[in-house]
């Protein structure tokens, strides 16, 4: 049996510390998002008469229903076609040794060097020629632009790892390269698919610029623009956006949860390949 060292001790004394801080956040949070908004006490003082009231008006003032479909509607949309086509686009750059299979690598790799802001206006111009402004479809479109180089990068990083042995056996049986990926490859790529999976849908479910542009002036929202509405040049109800902070991190913990063994297992086995 392992001893119960000094060090192991220290250990756990920073392991407790670190989980304070990011606890202490979460629980100025949920204490403000259950204040009335008549108790103006210190944040860090627990509330002693919680109440729901706030989550219920948050939702009515903002319209969060709506909000809260499209974010979902967004975030599923374009991480489905971003690990779709990173994935399709990886395999052949990956196993073809050719010179345009490295141009085609480089080139797809300037997409993580250029910032998307230069090309801001060119793209706004874009989706309004193509009557997009103020639709869903015109943010799935711009995230399937921007995440794909880089997803694309870690799906060909993974393969160009993994041995080739499976594949060489399934073309001796028969299988078309098409029939091969989907079969013997698609699968062994779990772990960085579920890594891919969470890196994306945190970044397009947080977005608050891109949803600003292309939706402003509809009554289309997500729920990080619907959010900042409760924030006033003069007025502000702290407790409101407590609580809309509070609905909006609720599907993505829901999501956690559902898929927690998968995902420590993806970053796991992502770290490992």
């Amino acid at each position: 049996m392992t001893r119960y060292r000094p060090r192991t001790f220290a250990l756990e004394l920073v392991m407790v510390a670190v989980g304070l801080v990011v606890a202490f956040p979460v629980y100025v949070l949920v204490n403000l998002a259950l204040r009335a908004p008549s108790d103006t006490s210190s944040p860090l003082r627990p509330t002693t008469s919680p109440t729901f009231d706030n989550f219920t008006e948050a939702w009515r003032q903002g319209a969060l229903g709506g909000a809260l479909a499209n974010s979902v509607l967004v975030t599923a949309g374009s991480v489905v076609v971003v690990l779709a086509v990173s994935a399709a686009a990886a395999y052949p750059l990956a196993r073809v040794s050719s010179r345009w299979s490295r141009g085609t690598f480089l080139l797809i790799m300037l997409g993580l060097v250029l910032p998307f802001q230069l090309g801001a206006l060119p793209l706004y111009q874009t989706m309004r020629d193509l009557n997009l402004l103020g639709s869903p479809l015109a943010l799935v479109l711009f995230h399937c632009g921007l995440q794909v180089p880089f997803t694309t990068f870690l799906y060909t990083g993974f393969l160009r790892a993994l041995p080739r042995d499976f594949e060489d056996a399934a073309l001796i049986d028969g299988c078309t390269p098409a029939q091969g990926f989907r079969h013997v490859v698609l699968p062994m790529l779990k772990p960085v698919t579920v890594t891919a999976l969470v890196l994306n849908a945190v970044a397009v479910w947080n977005d608050f610029f891109t949803p600003l542009l292309y939706l402003s002036g509809s009554a289309q929202q997500t729920m990080p623009v619907a959010i900042a509405g409760f924030v006033g040049q003069y007025v502000t109800d702290w407790n409101l956006v407590f609580a809309a902070l509070v609905i909006s991190v609720v599907p993505v913990l829901l999501v956690y949860f559902a898929l927690q063994r998968s995902i420590i297992n993806g970053f796991a086995g992502g770290l490992k390949g």
